[in-house]
Parts: structure tokens; sequence; C-alpha cells
């Protein structure tokens, strides 16, 4: 029997109040009293109460109270304050309907359960009729659970950071932050708790968002076809359910609910290195020289806790690092920005005179245990104390510790351990009874509060990088994470191995990572545990040069994992496929602004932009990078051929004129290709810059777009974005930036090229572009730029390609190719 008992409970449900009530259940029964409110309608069942209501556009929340009364409404993850649509709320005998416009409810009386519609009448999720919504006593508040029917052709992704398929159907999963270190494909629960997931059928998409931080769990199918089911160990049974009907648009929604990832530093999207860890000081500086003498393009050196004195947080050890200050600017001059890691526990270290411990001691920060001591645990200094993240001052404590090493250039911040993890104590993780404190002045046990305290962690980095250096984007990295955690840091996966099959899990991570809201991840390319051999090594480069964080990181007891080891043939591959991001750093950084703005991740299955691709339902190793390319990874050791299936529409071979329709055979390549097979889009504008070592370093030469023309008859989209701002400050937010919309179309005898200001605040690098066209067949008889025949433009035969130059290029203008 699992936990709570819901296994044997929900194998003897179907249909049966009986057993259900002896396990402990007590479920809604028939619907008495309607209270009808603005925003949909309060139904009374015995003492319990149901509220169904529309929470913003295309948005509901259900909430339950056994015993009448709800709970203080209050929610760590979600920021949008309830718009309400307008709502009508109608009775009939069998049920009171509340039509929201874009989404209804329909609460059925007997009993008293759920039915989402679309405006259309189509179910979008529906109570399971045998199974209302239930509660069970447990010695620690009430456990909830709510079960739904199941379509045999529905999928479901989402949850944040899990292992295995990026379809959830048919498995289980616990929502419990976990120290996971050597996860593999089976491993559950991982580092992140994020109970949101998005149910697809057809192409059409909603999505279920439970916000409760308790130990939680959802089954979907695992335990039966007809029925999925989601609930926790205490707290309410409060969840929001989220319409589409584009899968995109449920993204939209629910980050618009939890909040979306702020635009991060443009330097955070370069190659990062790292290891645990780099010490002493010379090593650091012999890392970022081979950096730039090898011509790896990089923009970040991490430094792991060795640096620290004892493992103690906020520390430096003068004795591996006597010119710390100046080895951080020496770096800086480097282009190569400093990330440090700032574990959560403080060591334990009264009378010493170690400045964190003693100042939180004296602010009341700590954590303490249900008789008023401290909570004390083992971590990487020894016996270590933890921060109360849940009251505001302790956070604003929090951050003013930052204040010294933010002084000294620093430029990001690694908050690792975050779980919390506990050294040799029962779960790995803080005691379950230890006491959280509440603004409010109540008190909420660990049992409460564990999921969101790495969150709650992330908060206050940086809140307090904010508060100190508040005209500077910060970057802070987290392990572990609650819904809404995207507001304030970016992620990765944890420790994983130095494995093909770790190498290939990366894909279905983060994209349901960036499904759930947090697109700013990635994971340890080369595999945190053991030592890869040279052709995983390559090929995790390769892959990791489109994640949206790409860095290099590995244990201490590990071969080197940096893009020089293992001999010059495979350091220029590593090497040309860190060149390859860095070539795209505009468009990258123009899908970062696009999920700062709307929530769409950088990173996406091929099924948020072709929801009826069913083909794809089911694809963990392809992807798209931004709307416009899609990436085809060799992920696995296979010497058989390496095939690709091209999503809807027509592809090119991303830099060549070489076109592909979706609907024929798929691409084989045999022998297995050298690079990351990589397509464009036809219609797609993709802007380009060249070549820099880091992005601190102004690129030398024009901007540079690639335009794939679609075929006359594919009828499909032509258009391209590009924003630029300085990359550093918030300058963008008072209108700094640049925005430009480009846009092509096709005839059989013609081609033009647009581009159109739609902001300019921003003067770039760039003053020209140069317009490569590809997929044109044959020479065209004149050029114009703006109706004027273009000097200079050259036309190669063979790539098929038109390339010209448009002076002055931050403007509007056409460009017109005629026969």
């Amino acid at each position: 029997m699992k936990a709570w008992g819901w296994a044997a409970c929900t194998l003897l449900a179907w249909g049966l109040a009986g057993p259900l009530e002896a396990a402990g259940w007590r479920h809604l029964g028939e619907a008495g009293k309607v209270e009808r409110r603005a925003d949909g309608a309060i139904v009374h069942s015995g003492p319990a109460r149901l509220q169904v209501s529309a929470y913003a556009p295309g948005v509901f929340r259900v909430r339950l109270a056994p015993d009448g009364r709800f709970d203080v409404d209050a929610s760590w993850a979600v920021v949008q304050d309830a718009a309400p649509p307008t709502v009508s709320v109608g009775e009939t005998r069998e049920a009171v309907r509340i039509d929201a416009g874009e989404i209804v409810a329909v609460v059925h009386r007997s009993p008293l359960r759920v039915t989402f519609t679309d405006r259309e009448g189509r179910t979008l999720l529906a109570d399971a009729p045998d199974m209302p919504m239930a509660w069970a006593d447990s010695a620690h508040g009430p456990r909830v659970r709510a079960w739904k029917t199941m379509p045999a052709d529905e999928h479901y992704y989402g949850l944040g950071d899990k292992a295995g398929p990026l379809d959830r159907r048919g498995r289980a999963f616990t929502m419990w932050n976990t120290d996971a270190y050597s996860w593999q494909g089976h491993s559950d629960p991982l580092y992140k708790s994020i109970p949101f997931f998005i149910g697809l059928r057809a192409g059409n998409a909603y999505g279920v968002f439970f916000d409760n931080t308790h130990r939680s769990s959802f089954d979907l199918g695992k335990e039966s076809e007809e029925y999925f089911s989601f609930g926790a160990e205490g707290g309410a049974l409060d969840y929001y359910v989220i319409a589409g009907p584009q899968p995109a648009k449920v993204i939209e929604r629910y980050t618009a609910l939890t909040g979306r990832t702020p635009l991060p530093p443009l330097w955070t999207l370069g190659f990062q290195q790292s290891r645990y860890s780099y010490n002493p000081e010379a090593k650091v500086r012999e890392i970022a020289a081979k950096l730039r003498t090898q011509r790896i393009p990089s923009d970040a050196i991490y430094l792991d806790i060795d640096y620290q004195q004892g493992y103690a947080p906020f520390t430096v050890d003068r004795a591996q690092f006597p010119h710390f200050e100046d080895m951080i600017a020496d770096l800086r001059t480097q282009g190569l920005r400093t990330v440090l890691i700032t574990d959560l526990h403080i060591k334990h270290d009264p009378g010493k005179g170690y400045a964190p411990f003693d100042s939180g001691l004296a602010a009341d920060a700590f954590i303490r245990n249900p008789d008023g001591s401290l909570y004390v645990g083992p971590v990487w200094p020894g016996y270590a104390v933890f921060p109360d993240f849940t009251l505001n001052r302790v956070r604003e404590w929090w951050g003013g510790l930052y204040r010294d090493f933010a002084a000294m250039g620093a430029a990001g911040y690694w908050n690792d351990m975050n779980e919390p993890s506990v050294f040799r104590v029962p779960g790995n993780t803080m005691s379950l009874d230890a006491v959280h404190r509440m603004e409010d002045g109540t008190a909420r046990d660990h049992r409460a509060i564990h999921n969101a305290y790495g969150m709650l962690n992330a908060r206050a980095t940086y809140e307090g990088l904010l508060e100190l250096q508040p005209k500077q984007r910060p970057f802070v990295l987290t392990r572990a994470a609650y819904a809404g955690a995207q507001r304030y840091a970016a992620t990765w996966t944890g420790d994983n191995t130095a494995s093909w099959h770790h190498l290939a899990q990366s894909t279905s991570n983060l994209l349901s990572l960036g499904l759930s809201g947090m697109a700013l991840a990635g994971d340890d390319v080369g595999g945190f545990i053991g030592s890869p051999p040279p052709d995983l090594l390559t090929r995790w480069f390769q892959l990791g040069a489109f994640n949206p964080v790409f860095r290099n990181h590995a244990a201490t007891d590990t071969r080197p994992h940096e893009a020089w080891v293992d001999g010059a043939k495979q350091e220029a591959l590593r090497r040309a496929a860190i060149e390859q991001r860095y070539r795209l750093l505009p468009y990258l950084y123009t899908a970062a602004e696009e999920n700062a703005r709307t929530g769409m991740p950088i990173m996406r299955p091929v099924f948020l932009q072709f929801p009826q691709a069913e083909t794809f339902y089911g694809n963990d190793r392809d992807f798209l990078f931004g709307a416009d390319l899609f990436i085809a990874p060799v992920a696995d050791e296979r010497l058989d051929a390496h095939t690709v299936t091209l999503p809807p529409g027509e592809w090119y071979a991303f830099g060549t004129s070489t076109r592909q329709v979706a609907a024929k055979e798929p691409i084989r390549f045999d022998p297995r290709p050298q690079a990351v097979p990589v397509y464009a889009r036809a219609g797609a504008i993709v802007p380009m810059q060249p070549l820099v070592q880091h992005t601190g370093q102004t690129p030398d030469g024009p901007l540079q777009l690639h335009v794939y023309l679609p075929s006359a008859q594919a009828n499909a989209p032509c258009a391209g974005a590009l924003y630029q701002d300085d990359g550093e400050s918030f300058d963008y937010r008072d209108g700094a930036f640049l925005r430009i919309a480009y846009a092509c179309e096709a005839t059989q005898a013609s081609a033009a090229i647009e581009s159109r200001i739609e902001h300019d605040g921003f003067t770039p690098w760039w003053r020209d572009a140069e317009v490569t066209v590809f997929g044109v067949e044959r020479k065209p008889a004149s050029v114009t730029l703006d109706g004027i025949a273009v000097e200079g433009w050259r036309f190669d035969g063979k790539a098929g390609t038109v390339v010209l130059t448009v002076p002055q290029a931050r403007r509007n203008w056409r460009v017109e190719l005629r026969e």
C-alpha cells in the first residue's frame, strides 16, 4: 500500500463508497444551499463548502473547505490578483452553471462534483462521477484528494523537474523537494516541486495547478486507465483550472498566475565553466587563461564550496585565495564573471566571530524546534542553523549578507543544498516538526513549508541583490524550487551522472521545466558524477549549446570536463558548438525576452507550437530552440543511423538552402553526424552576430539576418524578431530597448524582406545589416532596397543564396528580389 493508503483506496473506489469511507476518506455528497457570488458560487454539502470561482480570463479556481471554513487566502506562488471576467451563474435541478466565456464550470448537484468545458461545450476536465473530492483526518491535519476522469487519448506534461519520459501518463509522482544525488530515470521525487501539469488531447490543452506546499502526489494513470488524481498530506484542496485551447496559451496564463522569469543579464546566456572545485586561486586563473588561449567563448567561472573557510558560507579561505578581490577583478577584465556558491546553512559557530551566525542569532533569524531551541543539523561546515525565510525581516537579513561579495564584484550566486539538504538525519532534510514563523504571527511546521523553502531562499537572495545593486539585474541559480520560483532564479537538474542515459534524459527534464514556468534551466554538461568518455562529453557540449543555461560542471573526484580535454579533434567539435551559440545570441536573447514577456519557454517541445502534431507527443529527444530552430541531437551511443522526423511544414538544414518537407520520409544520417542537426523553419528570419569570445566584446561586423524563404505554394508565415538592450540594467523598463519585427513574402517570381521598427529606444552595437537569403533558386534580375537598385549584392548558385548589405539598418526598410 502506498503512502496514506491511496493506492488501495483508489483500487477499491470505482463506484464503491463504502471501502473508501472505511479507509478514512469522506467525500462530498449531495449539493445543498448555493451561494451565488460575482465570480462564481459556493455550494454547501453538509458542513463542507465547495467554492468554484472564475479567477481570471480563462482561469477557474476550486477550493474545498471540509469544515466549512476556508483558509486564509495566501499563496507563495500566485502573484496575479484576482480579476474575474464577466460571469453568469445559472441553476437547474441538476447543476449550477458558471459561465465565464472561454471556460464554463458545471457544478453537478448529485453527487457534488465539477466539470469544466470550453465555450463549445467540449469537456476539458471532469471530476470522476463516483469519486467526488475527498478528505481524511490525520495526525497533522486533513489529507485531501481529487479524482478526475482520464480520456484514453489524453497526454500529460509538466510537473517540473521529473525523471523519465516527457509524457507523464501512466506514472505517479511525489512532490517533496529532495537531495537526489545520483538520481536516475526512475527516481522520484527530485529537487523541485512544481504541482502544475498540462493535459493535451487532439491538439486541445488545459492546465491544472494544485497550490499546496505539503507533500503531495499526482497519479496520472498508474493505478487506473480511467482516472487520474492528485492530493496532499496536509493543507487545502485548492487548485486552478487553466484553459487553452493551445498549450502555449495555457503556459501564458499559468505564468501570468505565478509570475514570469525576469529578463536575465545577457552574460548568463553565454557559456559558463564550473567545477567542484576550482581551488586554489592559481587554478581559477589557470582555467580562465586556458579558456582565452584556447579561444573557448565563455562568460563565467563558478566557485564551489572550497573557496570558503571551512565551508562556512559568506567566508573566503584566504590561505587558498589570498587575492580574492583582485582575482574577481582580473577575471572581469578577461570578460569572465564570477559566480559564487552561497549555501543557506549557516555554520553553528558561537563565540568565534563568524558574522553570519552572530548577526543571525542577534536578529532571531534561525528556525527553531517546538521547544524553542535552535534547530541544528549537519551539512558541509559541520553543525549548522537555517534561516527562517518565511519572515520578511529574515529575508532582508539574508540579502544583506551579500554586501561584501557584491562590493568585490561577484556577478552571480548559486543557492545549492536548499531542499533543504541535511546530512545523517532521517529523510536527509530538516525535522518535520521544526517551526517556521509567519508574518501574521502564526506558525507552520516544516511539513507545510518544506517544498517552498528553496524558493524562499532564492527569493531572499534575489531581493537582497536588488536592494544592494538596484540598477543591476541579479543572477541567482537555485537547485530547489516551488511554483513561482521562476520569478527569482534560474535552475539546473542537480547531481546527474556522466552517462548516455543522463545525456538523453536532460532534454525531457528541461522541456518539462520550461512547460512548468522555469524556462532558464540547464544541466551539468558532462555529468556531475563520473568521468564521461570523450565522445559522450562532446555530444553533451553539442546538446548543452541549445539549453537555456549552458554550464559545464563536474564533481571533485572526476577527470577534467573542460572543452580542451581529449585532444584537438574533440576540442574543435566542442568549440564549434559553443561558437554556434555565441553567433546565435541575438536570436537567443530575443527568445529570452519573449519568455520574460509571455512565459513561452526558450526550449520547447514541438507540440507547443504544433499542437496537432501527435507524432511529437511522445518525442523526448527533439525540440524547438525558440520559435524557429528545430534541434535533433545525437543523444545515444548506438552505431545505427541517426534519423530525424521534421515538424509540420518546410524546413531548411540550418545555414544552407537544402529544404525538406516534413511529410516525406524521415531524414537518415549514416554515418552519424558529427554536429547536432539543426533546422530552420521555412519562413524564419534569424538574427545573428559575428563571433565574440564573451558577451562584453563588441562584435566586429554588421548584424547578420538569415532569411529562409518559404516556397510560394507553402503559404507559410515568414517572420522574425530582434530585441536588444544593454543586457545588464533595468533601463529597458523605461523604454531603453530596441524591438524590430521582420517579415518576408515569396512568390514564383519575387521575394521581399521587410524590417519594421516597433520600438527604438536603444542604440545597438551594429549599424548595418548583412542579409543572407536562402532558397533562391535562380539569380535575380534585380535586387532593390526601398525601390533603389542595390550595389554589390552577391548570388551563389551552388549555395542558393543572395547576400546583400543594408546600410543604416536601424530603420524601416524593404528589400525586393525579382527575376
